[in-house]
């Protein structure tokens, strides 16, 4: 499996974040997010020493996640979703 990720859209938003991202078809997804999740929580904690006080017990993301395919839909449209749904 590559460690190379396409990330083609994120936002950040109050209580979770959208990734539109291509993956290789032999990758696990919930593999996949866990190295995301791991690399992104110890960036943002070397890159930000007060913000444990922001977070809730050890852990900087929650256990779960949702992944879903972009079916029948075009980039553009996911895009366009993630996008106008901030809120």
């Amino acid at each position: 499996p590559t460690e190379i990720y396409t990330l083609s859209l994120h936002d950040a938003l109050p209580i979770y974040v959208h990734l539109l991202m291509q993956i290789h078809a032999d990758e696990s997804i919930a593999e996949v997010v866990k190295r995301i999740k791991g690399a992104t929580s110890r960036k943002l904690r070397k890159d930000y020493e007060n913000i444990d006080e922001f977070v809730w017990g050890k852990s900087f993301w929650a256990r779960g996640y949702f992944a879903e395919t972009i079916g029948s839909k075009t980039e553009r449209v996911v895009k366009k979703y993630i996008k106008n749904n901030r809120d």
